[in-house]
């Protein structure tokens, strides 16, 4: 058996039913097909007898077999048959961020969240010390229910020769997934995966925003920490996976369920033709002929490969398209897009209003009249008399748990511990505003990590107003590396102290990566001035500096 002669209809192995071609890889052949022994549909890799790249290929195999995230379609088998080398992966039905693209950018929640859950897969692989090799808009699916799927772990790679790759490259070819879902262009100088080369001045990439008007400003940034060069503002750039992660949670969430829009997306290409059921079906159990010269047969794309494209239109793409019957909603409770709204005569809908604004008054009239009769029931309960006793308070604080109000806050830089009283105090607030993409920075420290040895650390000190029960304060830092403690006065808590030797630690942790540290103190602890205390910075420009984009307190 040869490349040649595995065609439709074919046995391969004793157990793969071969059922049609999906693609073609430099020589290499992508087929659909169906294991027999489990009845499943899965995907084949054939290589031609004597290819060199045989070794590559059982190679990428076994690193493959590491990749065990759920979101990564695994390797089940790799082997050789009379000469072939072939390599059997999962299959899944759906969609190729290619093709989703070919008809326009997403949304910024779709973009965030997609590159999130591929940052997240790839992060997992990355700690055994491999990498993917080919992330590119052709090996990320989006299957019919709106998750993700990543095709061709390490095998990709070697079908390409273009080597095993490392997690710094997957994380850059990340960036460029970001870039292009936002932007619908690649950043890159020529076209591909289907799309146009973005605009770049003076030699420089245009940011998403500068491309594409409502790009959110968070996801510009985080695509500019990963293709700036260097990234734009001094923000440090990103450049592994564990980062981007928690950076593209602290602006999507953490949730594994897809958007809303995503699966919208997914079922609008569906009716469109872009997605076929029939991408689903077995095929028959029974071998036809073989054809001694067998054609491909492309009919819509599957499990994430486009096949080849000619350069004009042939009379097979004149044929009448399927059509679907559309249910009547997305399963989510909204309305498609290409469902007609209800129509509904305006007579209708003036008695409907008047109803709910008379049972409205009816139930204003029935509180009215039910608080009168406790006023006087509480009249008559005290003799009639009122008292004029002010209201007690309490000076202890809410035990109410929540976030806590920031309502002030400055550097902290004192001179009597070697500091200038200078560290951006005008970005201060930008740590409490809510937008993971505004930062406050300290300065470039160089030599030494622990602030170059001039000084124990710096930080902020946030005002609460009045003294409040501190649960735990979460502190989102960018760069690795970086050492924090949490303080409060050692004596009266209702003043701020003006050294660093007025405060007491109540948490600290070291060496923290890039993303939400959490602090909790070890005791109860109450206090109305919180001091976030920075001892040790990540590298930065030739030196070390802090980095903090949000601080939230939880009572």
């Amino acid at each position: 058996m040869s490349n040649q002669t595995v065609s439709p209809g074919a046995l391969l192995a004793g157990r793969y039913r071969i059922a049609e071609l999906l693609a073609e890889i430099d020589g290499a052949r992508v087929w659909r097909a169906v294991d027999e022994v489990l009845s499943r549909a899965v995907v084949v890799d054939v290589l031609p007898v004597g290819d060199p790249r045989t070794n590559l290929l059982f190679d990428a195999a076994r690193r493959a077999a590491a990749a065990n995230d759920p979101r990564f379609l695994r390797v089940l088998d790799c082997d050789m048959h009379d000469g072939v080398t072939y390599c059997v992966r999962e299959w899944a039905g759906g969609r190729s961020l290619e093709r989703m693209l070919g008809t326009g950018p997403l949304t910024g929640q779709q973009a965030g969240w997609l590159a999130r859950e591929v940052s997240e897969a790839l992060e997992n692989l990355h700690r055994t010390g491999y990498a993917h090799g080919a992330i590119s808009p052709a090996t990320v699916i989006i299957t019919d229910a709106g998750a993700i799927k990543v095709v061709g772990v390490a095998t990709e790679a070697a079908l390409r020769s273009s080597g095993a790759g490392s997690p710094e490259e997957d994380v850059h070819s990340l960036g460029e997934l970001l870039f292009a879902s936002l932007t619908g262009r690649w950043p890159g100088p020529a076209p591909a995966w289907g799309l146009q080369p973005a605009p770049v001045e003076h030699g420089r990439l245009l940011s998403p925003r500068q491309v594409r008007a409502g790009v959110p400003r968070s996801l510009d940034d985080i695509s500019d920490r990963l293709l700036g060069d260097p990234p734009r503002h001094h923000a440090p750039p990103i450049t592994s996976a564990a980062g981007l992660s928690a950076a593209l949670s602290g602006v999507v969430g953490s949730s594994h369920e897809p958007p809303n829009q995503m699966d919208e997306t997914v079922q609008v290409a569906r009716q469109n033709g872009s997605i076929d059921d029939a991408t689903q079906a077995m095929p028959p159990a029974g071998p036809p002929a073989l054809d001694p010269n067998p054609q491909p047969t492309y009919d819509a794309e599957q499990n994430g490969y486009r096949p080849p494209q000619p350069a004009y239109n042939t009379a097979a793409e004149t044929r009448p398209v399927r059509r679907q019957t559309p249910p009547p909603s997305n399963g989510n409770g909204r309305r498609r897009h290409d469902e007609p709204k209800p129509k509904g005569s305006w007579g209708g809908r003036i008695l409907i209003l008047l109803a709910i604004l008379a049972l409205l008054s009816v139930i204003a009239m029935a509180q009215f009249l039910l608080k009168g009769a406790m006023n006087n029931d509480q009249d008559s309960n005290s003799g009639g008399a009122k008292s004029s006793a002010p209201p007690q308070t309490s000076t202890t604080p809410s035990a109410t748990s929540g976030p806590a109000k920031i309502v002030a806050a400055k550097d902290f830089d004192p001179e009597a511990d070697g500091g200038n009283g200078e560290e951006h105090h005008e970005d201060v607030p930008n740590t409490y505003d809510g937008k993971a993409s505004t930062t406050w920075q300290t300065q470039t420290y160089h030599n030494k990590p622990n602030l170059g040895g001039t000084k124990p650390g710096v930080g902020i000190v946030y005002d609460l107003g009045t003294n409040t029960s501190i649960a735990s304060v979460a502190v989102a830092l960018q760069g690795d590396d970086t050492s924090i403690q949490l303080m409060v006065p050692k004596g009266d808590t209702t003043k701020s102290p003006t050294s660093v030797s007025g405060w007491k630690a109540v948490d600290t942790k070291a060496d923290q990566p890039e993303g939400t540290v959490t602090l909790t103190p070890q005791s109860p602890t109450t206090s109305r001035y919180v001091l976030v205390y920075l001892t040790k910075l990540p590298k930065a420009d030739g030196g070390f500096r802090g980095i903090i984009s949000e601080v939230s307190i939880q009572k």
